[in-house]
């Protein structure tokens, strides 16, 4: 695949404050590799290095879309939220944007369970069946379907454990990458300076504080994924 799909363009990078890391007392020396100086006292990202990564995983992503791989984009924190939400429908990924719900990899067996009443009370409500019943189980059934909504309806129509998992920040989504390694599903991560880079497969350095930051490596991922998926093994 050419790498002009998902040109990597360093000046955008720097307008879009990919490079900046936390404050030098906050870092992780595992991530010294990818840091290329410290400004006045925050260390800044090297952006050659996350060049290097994001077309790393851009090609990657691009790959598997192309078999027909399923992804699962994570990123709980409130300033991602809208943005993992509109980048998983743009590639039609499934997504967690709100709480992670523990063990919902790892005990696959209940979510699937979860998922299936989440079904099964959205057929009810669409098909006007939930209004017959007495309207305190009404009110209940209704509050147990906003739930799973808000926790589950990023994944309502996952039917298996995804190929691959991409992670907005490590640090809020350290429960789905520890899930995500006790399961053997490999993973990309955005680092800032604080993360550790060998808990995952294929780490982006970069700024994952910062709206602008985010959308830029959220954008290049998904544009490769829809390049994959227009170009699928399957379609031919």
């Amino acid at each position: 695949m050419e790498r002009k799909y998902w040109n990597i363009n360093l000046e955008e990078m720097l307008e879009a404050g990919v490079h900046f890391g936390h404050d030098i007392r906050k870092w992780n020396p595992k991530m010294a590799p990818y840091i290329s100086v410290n400004r006045k006292g925050r260390h800044i990202t090297n952006l050659i290095a996350t060049a290097r990564f994001l077309s790393e995983a851009c090609a990657l992503v691009y790959d598997a879309a192309r078999r027909g791989k399923q992804f699962l984009i994570v990123g709980t924190k409130r300033i991602a939220a809208d943005l993992v939400f509109r980048s998983a429908i743009r590639a039609r990924c499934h997504y967690v944007n709100k709480k992670w719900p523990n063990g919902m990899l790892t005990n696959w067996s209940t979510t699937e369970m979860r998922l299936q009443k989440f079904s099964d009370l959205s057929n009810k409500q669409k098909t006007g069946r939930l209004s017959r019943l007495p309207k305190r189980d009404v009110a209940i059934l209704k509050r147990q379907l906003s739930h799973l909504e808000r926790f589950l309806g990023g994944i309502k129509y996952m039917t298996k454990l995804p190929d691959i998992v991409i992670i907005v920040d490590q640090h809020e989504g350290y429960t789905a990458l520890r899930e995500c390694i006790t399961l053997g599903i490999p993973t990309i991560c955005l680092m800032d300076t604080n993360c550790d880079p060998d808990l995952t497969d294929l780490p982006i350095p970069a700024n994952d504080d910062s709206i602008s930051s985010i959308r830029f490596i959220l954008n290049k991922l998904v544009f490769a994924i829809s390049k994959g998926r227009s170009h699928s093994i399957k379609n031919r």
